[in-house]
């Protein structure tokens, strides 16, 4: 992927110089979840996840005319949304003991198509919806084929505090991988994750990233690590190489298993203003309870408490 004032990552997940934003939930310890709650009924297969409203602090104000335009659930308590089973099952069989030990991560993918205005004014919310260049992201399921072309937002929340950090690898055919590089946090980024505070990825304010596969590149790899306390790294201005023993060290101290869950009737939804001023790198404003909760979430069962980390798959269609 690529975006205009571009610095290059591996193939095609090229970003502005400064990046952020996958909506991440956090490990056991004080990252320990503790609203993830189960349906009555198939409980491997659906869930419903509280932690991201309880955590999250409460709406000061009813937002009536929030259903309005093409967004019909924006304002609505995201309290009690389901969410599907989505994936092969690597976890085993979904427990009440296994939800209360696991971790979360919240990651909302936005695919972004012109707004109908095609404003590229830089004034936020000059149309419903609209980014700051005028475009309008739509929900879509972390499984989606993206082609050339696309433009991409990625949106990270937790539940609870943590550091988050991110490293991308092209995905080829044959299985082979390219060059491992840590694409956030870059030198001056927030990476502090806070209950109702997204963490996008570009910035906001950041062209999108732009999907440019390579010659026989499936998709990216992202890594998505969380961390009780800052890692000790020499950020620079651009992506940053990381070199594959350090990777496999990670791995084998916080790597785990995921399960990945959509929530349902959420793929087509409209991004809303609040959305968009709660991943402000001022921190203008936190989601509240009525806000909508991420599209996707994975269950992460990690080796050590404190820290888990668990890769994302973005596949390309041909």
């Amino acid at each position: 992927m690529s975006s205009r004032q571009r610095s290059r990552i591996p193939g095609s997940l090229t970003v502005s110089l400064a990046l952020l934003f996958v909506y991440v939930m956090v490990a056991a310890g004080t990252l320990q979840p503790s609203g993830f709650a189960r349906t009555p009924q198939d409980t491997t297969r659906t869930i419903v996840s509280d932690d991201f409203t309880v955590n999250r602090p409460k709406a000061t104000t009813r937002r009536n005319s929030a259903r309005r335009g093409n967004n019909p659930t924006a304002g609505e308590s995201s309290s009690g949304r389901r969410y599907r089973l989505a994936s092969e099952s690597s976890a085993g069989v979904v427990t009440r003991s296994s939800l209360l030990n696991s971790s979360q991560l919240g990651l909302t993918i936005w695919k972004l198509r012109p707004g109908a205005r095609k404003s590229r004014s830089r004034l936020p919310g000059s149309e419903i919806g609209a980014d700051t260049f005028g475009w309008i992201a739509e929900r879509v399921e972390a499984d989606t084929g993206f082609r050339w072309g696309d433009r991409l937002r990625l949106s990270i929340e937790s539940p609870r505090t943590g550091y988050l950090y991110v490293i991308d690898r092209d995905w080829f055919t044959d299985g082979s991988l390219s060059l491992t590089k840590l694409i956030f946090p870059i030198r001056g980024d927030n990476n502090l994750l806070q209950a109702g505070r997204l963490i996008d990825i570009p910035a906001e304010g950041r062209p999108a990233m732009t999907a440019e596969p390579g010659e026989n590149q499936a998709g990216e790899i992202l890594t998505i690590i969380v961390t009780l306390t800052p890692l000790r790294l020499a950020l620079s201005d651009e992506p940053m190489p990381i070199a594959h023993t350090q990777l496999l060290e990670w791995e084998e101290m916080w790597g785990g298993t995921a399960q990945r869950y959509e929530m349902e009737g959420g793929a087509g939804q409209i991004r809303t203003i609040q959305e968009q001023q709660a991943a402000t790198s001022k921190g203008m404003r936190q989601l509240s309870r009525d806000d909508p909760p991420p599209q996707t979430i994975y269950l992460v069962n990690s080796k050590r408490s404190g820290a888990f980390l668990f890769s994302v798959k973005l596949s390309y269609a041909r």
